[in-house]
């Protein structure tokens, strides 16, 4: 699998998200930021909204609940029409039954992880998993600066996906930019949500292409290395 890029609908027009979605039809998927004001200090979308644009956008959903609860809420986003669905490890209670319910429903299941929470007592959860988010910031705004501390973590996190095997995405979230996504995907991410980067653009789509090739040649040279 290559390089994938997620646009973050939060930074879209949310009374256009139609047509946002249109502008960025070279996208992989659309990222959609679910945030229940609990786990994290913002209010945003959620079920209604997802199931609306899942019907009409070309691009297939990634829904990231920051929500409290996942446990409930979250297999039911799979039945709204996302077709890949992250629950925060932080705030769920079985992460292993929920990761199976998602994917009885049909969906991927992804696991994300907050700055501050290491990969390591999660690795025996990897077979479980579609995909691992690891946050380059603080979950709840958009447009804040990408954290270089997390890097490790993306390293740490690329190692042990490739001991367990399988095909799991490992994708960041926050901050991600021209400036910052070589970094990234030397690091071992392949998938890489950018809101305000592709949305504050003057050509959305050509965005995407860019950081699209930006984090393919820095892949492509990861891959070529010997990392000490």
């Amino acid at each position: 699998m290559g390089i994938q890029i997620t646009p973050s609908m939060l930074s879209a027009d949310f009374a256009n998200l139609e047509s946002e979605a249109a502008r960025i039809s070279n996208a992989d998927w659309l990222h959609m930021d679910v945030m229940d004001n609990h786990f994290v200090p913002n209010l945003t979308l959620g079920m209604p909204v997802i199931e609306a644009l899942s019907k009409v956008a070309q691009q297939p959903i990634d829904a990231h609940l920051m929500i409290a609860d996942p446990d409930r809420w979250a297999p039911a986003y799979a039945e709204a029409g996302a077709g890949s669905i992250t629950f925060h490890v932080e705030a769920a209670a079985a992460p292993v039954r929920l990761a199976r319910e998602i994917r009885a429903q049909g969906a991927r299941a992804s696991m994300a992880l907050k700055p501050a929470t290491p990969i390591e007592p999660y690795e025996d959860l990897l077979p479980e998993l579609d995909m691992v988010l690891i946050m380059t910031v603080e979950p709840g705004f958009g447009g804040q600066k990408f954290l270089d501390l997390c890097l490790p973590k993306i390293r740490r996190a690329r190692a042990l996906v490739d001991k367990h095997g399988g095909d799991i995405w490992l994708q960041v979230d926050g901050g991600v930019s021209v400036e910052t996504i070589e970094r990234c995907a030397e690091a071992g991410a392949d998938t890489f949500v950018a809101g305000s980067a592709v949305f504050g653009a003057d050509d959305p789509a050509d965005m995407v292409e860019q950081l699209r090739a930006l984090g393919s040649a820095a892949a492509g040279s990861h891959a070529g290395r010997h990392v000490h």
